[in-house]
Parts: C-alpha cells; structure tokens; sequence
C-alpha cells in the first residue's frame, strides 16, 4: 500500500490510538433496509430537546406562550402532548430551513465515546444524512473513520480526530469543526449536525426495551475493546471475544452498541461496509420499537428518553427547526430512501493507504474528492423506474474501464450505470489508454438486448462482440476482486468522447 504523511499524530489524552488487534484463531477466517427518517426526527426531538431548547430539570417554565421560547420544565410533558407541541411548532413557523432553498437539507449525524471512554471525542461514527423536500426523499451516506482529510494548519488526518482537534481547543465546536471538513471535502454547504455518545445510546435503546434487529450474518469479532482495559499490562486481557448470532436477535443497549462498533469481525463482516450496514440496520430497529411503542403518546417514557440524553447529545437545530423537519418528513416512505457508504471494495471510490507512522488510512481511489463529491451531488438523480425495471429483470452485470487519460471517468459512469439497475462488478483503468470513441463489449451475444439497447443510448459506443488479448489479461487480474456469484455480462472502455 502507498504511504501517506500525517496520518495519526496524537493528541494528548484525547486522540485513542487504538492498539493492533490480536491474532485470530486459524480456525476462524464485517438497514439491510434503510432508515425510514421518521427515526431520526423522533430521536432528535426527543434528544435535542434539552439541549438545544435549554430546558433545566426541576425548574419553572416562565409565565410565556411564545412556541420559540425554549425554557420549561420536565413537567411539560405530563402537561401536553408531544405530538401536539411539534405539530403546533411546526404549524406557527413560516421560516425555512436551512437547505429547503435549494431543495436539500443535509445533516451531519456522529457518534462519539463520551467522557468515560478512551478517545471519548473522536468520531467512531459519520453519516451524512440529505433530505429532499419536494419529493420526500431522504439519502445516508457513511463516510468511514479511517478516511484521511486535509485540516487547515494540520495537513492530512484521519476525519475521525476533527471533533477532537477542535474541542480541545474550543469545547463545544467538534460538531461545527466536522460539518465545515465535510462540506469542504463534498463542496456543498452541510446545514445541520448532530452528535450522541455511547452513554447516550445505551440509555436511550434500554429505555425503550431493547431492539429486534435481524443480523444476516454470524458476528465473530476477538478483539472487541473492553472499557476500562484499553492500558492493562496483560495485552490479550484488553479484548473480549464478540458473538452475535445470525437471525433475528434481542439486543439490549450494550449489546446494540458493540454490534454496531465492531471492527475486526471475521470474514465479510470485518470490513466498514459491513460496519455501516449493521449501524443502518439499528437505526431502523430503533424505528421499528419506537412505533411499536407509540413512544409520542407516553409522556412520562419521553422525559425519560429526555433525562438520558441532555448530557449525551448535542446539535445546532432548534426545537422550531426538529419540528419543521417533523412536519416535513414524517410520512417518508422506506423506497424513499437512498443508502450508500463509502468502501474501498471492489468498484468503491476509496483505496487502502498506509501512513508515515503505519496507520491504517482510505484515500480517494481517484486522487482526490471530485468522483465522492459527484456521487453525493447526484444522488437524488435516479433513473426512470420503467427503465430500471427492464434493466434489473435482465441482471445486467458490468466492468467500466477507462481507456483514456482522463482522470475519473471509470468510477462516473459507473455511478451513473448503477442509477439503472447495472451491478458493476469493477471500475479501473485500461491497460490500452489510446481510445477516442467507448467501446461495449457483449458477451451476451445480444442475450440482454435491454441493457444493451441502454448502453449504447447513454454512452454512444461501438459494439462489439468478442474480447482482444490484452481486455482478457486485464479482466483476468481483476478478477480476484470480483464478485464471483455474478456472471460477467458487458465490459464498457471508456474513450475520450465520454468526458464531452
């Protein structure tokens, strides 16, 4: 792997440089559905509430009626019901949010350890989170902790030190710090954070009974940090062995936590891809038991959830703004959602890099962030669902290769071919750079007229139907990094009249 400067500098007893993983045993070899926003918004109204609108506990309300005053107390909610209160807040204010201007709302949703854990304020979890106003579409993006980002002053870091680096420096300001990193790397304007640490999640998952997540595959991590144990002198005494069956499983806050944490499973789930899915699948659960529960017509369960976030949560929305959002984006429907992760498998837009010190990093596969940034930018463009349809009854499967000199012309088109129901099995280079017109290779033999008809319409390629040479040694060196459960059907080369 290449290496790459200013990967993990430390900061003094804030930055966790986690120690290497134990040797697995030789025996042993990382929202399925996504999010329904619903979730997001009941959390934040609920969590948000103390610490954005300032509420104290055991004090009085000031004798006002004004929605956008934030003072009270927790004998509010014995008094009024929750859903009425957002749905008034909601009605009463005629400001926009941020982002509805541009018909896209973006938020920034982190997770940090808290106080009580060793490397308390780094980031263990990012995820972008875009709403689209005028359709109720909603998109996740997660963005891994390892990716290395330029800081101002600081030259390149991990992404999950920021909130570190500028809460040292200013407590209060990690989130701000996060939001204006990611809004620089993506250019676009990130409106909102919110941020919750590990405490808070546990509180807030145990309060509410515990989740029923469906796992999908058996979670064996051995080195799954244990709190308190980070510096013990007996090195292996540091870790406990992590098993999560496969199927649908009781978890209570603990247990959610660490299956969302995990880092070291064996096999796929290992990887941060596999990472991300299993925080998606507890969002959604947690989804699922709040409206199991009917939790807004429980006063009395609310104020708990209250209590256990005010010293766990922090945000930049108002009480009117989660209100407004409330309004907006309760009804959002599951095909409404949009779920993607920046991954360095097969086809990701990121590749493995080793630091100056040896950490681990993921860089831009490109170079830099222009194929992430043109992938979040377009990620409300989705295809006609007729054309979709024809292309996911065909299964079409694909390699893109780039057969010119340009850079980052494989992993666009690739993006783009995905909005149409194509499964792209790799995106890279041509070992032939020299093509002025693209290129389609069918290896169906005309077998999946649809996705070919489509191929040629949105790229203007030659066809052709049998492989020279050299494209069969290409496709032979990728072929390690395959999904080897897919049949290869076109391969698309790229030529210099794609970048027009």
């Amino acid at each position: 792997m290449p290496i790459v400067k200013g990967s993990n500098e430390k900061l003094d007893d804030i930055i966790y440089s986690e120690a290497a993983a134990p040797a697995r045993p030789n025996n042993f070899s990382r929202l399925k559905r996504a999010l329904k926003i619903l979730a997001l918004i009941i959390l934040m109204a609920v969590g948000g509430l103390a610490v954005s609108a300032g509420w104290p506990a055991k004090t009085t309300a000031p004798a006002n009626n004004s929605a956008d005053k934030t003072a009270g107390s927790w004998s509010w909610f014995s008094n009024f019901s929750l859903v009425g209160q957002l749905r008034q807040l909601a009605q009463s204010s005629g400001e926009k949010l941020k982002g509805e201007d541009r018909d896209r709302i973006n938020i920034l949703l982190l997770g940090i350890g808290g106080k009580n854990h060793d490397g308390g304020l780094l980031t263990d979890t990012i995820m972008l989170l875009s709403l689209k106003p005028s359709t109720k579409e909603a998109a996740f993006v997660s963005i891994p902790r390892d990716l290395s980002v330029p800081v101002e002053g600081m030259g390149w870091r991990k992404i999950n030190s920021i909130n570190a680096f500028a809460e040292k420096d200013n407590p209060g300001s990690g989130g701000l710090a996060v939001n204006q990193t990611v809004g620089h790397l993506l250019n676009m304007p990130i409106d909102y954070y919110l941020t919750v640490d590990f405490t808070g999640f546990i509180k807030i998952i145990d309060e509410l009974g515990g989740l029923r997540v469906f796992v999908d595959n058996i979670l064996d991590d051995y080195s799954y940090p244990i709190l308190g144990r980070e510096d013990n002198p007996d090195y292996y005494s540091r870790w406990e062995h992590l098993h999560v069956d496969a199927g649908w499983q009781q978890m209570d806050g603990a247990l959610a936590l660490k299956f969302a944490r995990s880092r070291h499973g064996v096999g796929v789930e290992g990887s941060d891809f596999a990472r991300s899915k299993r925080q998606q699948k507890i969002l959604e659960a947690v989804k699922n038991q709040l409206l199991s529960l009917n939790v807004l017509f429980k006063p009395k369960l609310i104020a708990s959830m209250v209590e256990a976030y005010r010293d766990h949560l922090a945000t930049n929305l108002s009480v009117m703004e989660m209100a407004k959002l409330w309004s907006l984006f309760k009804d959002v429907k599951s095909n409404q959602i949009i779920n993607k992760g920046l991954d360095n498998g097969p086809g990701g837009l990121l590749v493995d890099v080793t630091g100056e010190d040896g950490a681990y990093l993921l860089t831009p596969a490109s170079g830099d962030f222009s194929q992430i940034e043109y992938m979040v930018k377009n990620i409300f463009n989705s295809a006609p669902l007729e054309t979709k349809q024809k292309i996911t009854k065909e299964e079409a499967a694909i390699e893109v290769r780039n057969g010119t000199w340009i850079n980052g012309l494989a992993n666009k088109a690739a993006l783009d071919l995905e909005k149409y129901g194509f499964t792209v099995l790799y995106t890279g280079n041509s070992s032939q750079r020299n093509f002025q017109k693209s290129v389609i290779y069918d290896l169906t033999s005309g077998g999946k007229p649809e996705s070919l008809a489509l191929l040629k319409e949105k790229t203007g390629a030659n066809i052709a139907y049998g492989l020279p040479d050299w494209l069969k040694a290409d496709i032979g060196r990728a072929s390690s990094t395959r999904d080897k459960t897919k049949q290869l059907d076109f391969v698309l080369i790229l030529g210099e009249e794609a970048s027009r």
